[in-house]
């Protein structure tokens, strides 16, 4: 551990978790044995908590006060952009790997509920920080960390042996898990998926856990956390998330052009008017209960310079869209629909459906798998949510 991380940094980060609630004694120790500067690269793109924002680079080399600073803060760091593609100062098109917000990380641990001789899978190594504390816990040999990206996976397994914990670090498609060292008690996911891979419930004991980000195309995230129970797994949401994809869940997205066949907007559409403003369905807790309902729909938003804008949802196949206008003070807004799906009249009635229970938050969600595939519910396994396609 270095001087710098022996001060206020490492202690005042960890007095602001433990206030909150998300660094617990248990995971203290660990905390403390692997320090989240031995696993963050000197160029890093900090962002903000809830994830809306990011800054352009912070250089360690140039700026170590400022670099120091953004790795003890509670905010998540991007160390990658582009698969690797993008390497300069301000951003790139997507991030594609970083150390998550310490909150959050230690949260998603808590939910993990590890105990002593547990072993545990990782699908997502990034800079190797939660494997270091995972194996400082368990024991490294009780670990394995799965990472796509070789260049980022050797990255990590030199932070390990930095901080003196070497878990497993094995390179291939997360989906697959590590079936060569299962069954494990515990499998934890550091990025976003949509589908369950069957591959993480096969190699969990019965009585397991599977703690993950999950989210829909069309938006909202939050970690679900499963039990597994014979040949499925089943469980609730615990709290909103913002993670990466997966890398090959990411969603495919057809371009707008295709969707109007290259005819002006309104093309073939219907004109209707709405008493539901776009704004209403843009918060991510309410983009997850839409999401929910709306099977294989995703969305977008053109803005203009006067604060009025364009919310476009798209169906997945290439087939269905509609457009919703938004202006400023406006009572209705004018609405556009084509294609066999009707996705704004989906999109009114999926919000009516979750204003109607009363708003419901993340928690009040669960998520059941089987081999029949994924199923949401509210409240209970036994009130599936609707899902219109």
């Amino acid at each position: 551990m270095t001087a710098r991380a022996e001060g206020a940094g490492l202690a005042g980060l960890a007095s602001a978790l433990v206030a909150s609630g998300a660094l617990r004694d248990d995971w203290l120790a660990a905390y403390q044995a692997a320090p989240r500067e031995m696993f963050v690269p000197d160029r890093i793109w900090p962002g903000v908590a809830d994830g809306t924002r990011q800054h352009p680079v912070v250089d360690r080399d140039k700026d170590a006060d400022a670099w120091f600073s953004a790795v003890y803060s509670d905010i998540p760091l991007t160390t990658q952009w582009d698969d690797g593609g993008y390497t300069g100062d301000a951003v790139g098109e997507m991030p594609s790997s970083s150390s998550s917000q310490p909150h959050m990380v230690f949260s998603m641990l808590a939910d993990l509920g590890v105990e002593d001789g547990n072993r545990a899978l990782e699908i997502g190594t990034g800079t190797g920080w939660n494997s270091a504390l995972l194996a400082h816990r368990l024991g490294a040999e009780n670990v394995v960390s799965i990472e796509f990206d070789a260049e980022i996976a050797k990255e990590a397994r030199e932070n390990h042996r930095e901080a003196g914990l070497s878990p497993l670090v094995v390179v291939r498609d997360g989906r697959l898990g590590y079936p060569e060292g299962a069954p494990f008690d515990r499998v934890e996911a550091t990025c976003s998926i949509g589908e369950v891979p069957r591959s993480w419930i096969e190699q969990t004991l019965p009585g397991g856990l599977i703690v993950a980000p999950w989210g829909t195309p069309y938006g909202g995230e939050a970690i679900v956390r499963l039990t597994v129970d014979g040949d499925g797994a089943s469980g609730p949401f615990t709290r909103s998330s913002a993670f990466m994809r997966l890398r090959q869940q990411r969603p495919g997205q057809i371009p707008h052009d295709a969707y109007l066949k290259g005819r002006p907007w309104p093309a073939d559409g219907d004109r209707s008017r709405t008493s539901l403003s776009p704004a209403a369905v843009e918060g991510w807790l309410v983009q997850f209960a839409i999401g929910l309902q709306m099977a294989e729909a995703f969305w977008t938003v053109e803005r203009y310079d006067d604060g009025s804008y364009t919310l476009w949802t798209y169906s997945g196949d290439g087939q269905s869209w509609a457009s919703a206008d938004y202006e400023p003070g406006a009572e209705s807004f004018e609405v556009v629909q084509s294609g066999p799906r009707r996705l704004w009249d989906a999109t009114e009635a999926a919000y009516a459906w979750w204003d109607a229970r009363g708003r419901p938050d993340f928690e009040r969600f669960g998520l059941t798998v089987s081999r029949e595939g994924q199923r949401a519910w509210l409240d209970s396994p036994d009130n599936p949510v609707p899902v219109v396609r």
